[in-house]
This record gives C-alpha cells, structure tokens and sequence, in this order.
C-alpha cells in the first residue's frame, strides 16, 4: 500500500498536498484499490467557496458512484481535466497524475484536523 509521508490524509481516503495556501486533493491508493476500475469522475464545484466535509464532486468505478467530500474549506480552483479523457489515471498514479482538485485553503489551520502518514495507516 502506498501511503506517501509527504501528504495528509482524510478518514473518507482522500490526500492532501500543501503547497503555501493552495491545496491539491486525491483519492488514496487504498481508495482507488476499493472502488475498482475508475470510468469517470465529476467536479461541478469550480470557483465554488466548500466548507470542510462538503461535497466537491462523484467519482465513478465499475461498482459504485462515491462522494469526494472537502478535507478542508476553501475555493475550488481547478479542475484535473486530463480526467475527463482519461479517469483510469486515479487508478495508475492516484499521488501524481491521478490528481482530481486544487483549492485555495479558506483557513490553513484546517490542516492539524487531518491525519498523519502513519495515522491514516494505522486507519486502514
């Protein structure tokens, strides 16, 4: 199981990559693993202010339709369009091109609510 050291992570398997006040969101790889082969993901919230727990978008597997849910508030700033073409990505490299949005962080401090590497592993 992959569990970078480098990122936070959510109880609902989500990824969070700090960089300043904008932060990026995934689905873990443990995540991926559960819901199956990924067909399509939907992001309707762009330039939208979420509160943290929020609803951002759906992700698709051949089993099931999930909720991504915000790990912290902020303004959804982009959209991970290669997904669009190309859902399988979060599948393949769901820490790298598998990315799904950015935000910009409506509080920073938001991020000590967030788990540790070694939290989130003792998790699942």
């Amino acid at each position: 199981m992959n569990i970078p050291d480098n990122l936070f992570f959510t109880k609902e398997h989500e990824w969070v990559k700090i960089n300043g006040d904008i932060a990026t969101i995934g689905i873990t790889d443990f995540a991926q693993k559960e819901l199956g082969d990924i067909v399509f993901v939907e992001v309707e919230t762009i330039d939208e202010d979420l509160d943290s727990e929020e609803v951002f978008g759906t992700i698709e597997a051949v089993k099931t339709v999930s909720d991504m849910f915000m790990p912290i508030g902020g303004t959804v700033t982009e959209f991970n369009e290669s997904l669009e073409d190309e859902p399988e990505a979060i599948n393949k490299d769901p820490y790298g091109k598998g990315w799904i949005i950015k935000i910009k962080m409506s509080d920073s401090s938001q991020v000590e609510n967030l788990l540790s590497a070694d939290a989130y592993k003792e998790l699942i």
